[in-house]
């Protein structure tokens, strides 16, 4: 690992991610609050500066003031490149609802950025109900 300034990496044009307003502000208050955080999971990037993971934290550092960050590079093929900033964003694991709620201070949770009333079931799509007549027989 190694320390590059800010403003010499690059974010990627190819980024498939993006940030809401309101969660990015949550982002630059962590970086802010906690920026050690990045001494343990730092930016991951080519050789030429270009940001692989990371890059809505590198702009979360920008706007924090953080003039450089820990940075690992890697010297990667593309397909690995792309196959890394894919992986890097998914998430495999699922939340417990109910160890959050009950040994978790919610209001913290949620000053940290966790979207907790985004719960699997709460976002499926429900089915609706038809009360149409059938526009064959009329039942």
């Amino acid at each position: 690992m190694e320390r590059r300034k800010v403003d010499q990496l690059k974010p990627n044009p190819n980024n498939p991610r993006t940030i809401k307003t309101a969660k990015f502000r949550k982002l630059v208050n962590s970086v802010r609050n906690f920026s050690g955080m990045l001494e343990v999971r730092p930016l991951v990037i080519t050789p030429e500066g270009i940001v692989l993971g990371g890059n809505m934290r590198l702009e979360a550092c920008k706007e924090a003031g953080l003039k450089e960050v820990p940075v690992i590079v890697v010297d990667w093929s593309e397909d690995r490149q792309r196959e890394f900033i894919i992986k890097d964003n998914l998430g495999y694991g699922e939340w417990d609802y109910d160890i959050l709620a009950n040994e978790w201070n919610v209001e913290t949770l949620l000053d940290w950025g966790l979207d907790l009333w985004e719960h699997p079931e709460e976002t499926e799509p429900k089915e609706k109900e038809v009360n149409e007549p059938c526009k064959c027989c009329g039942k």
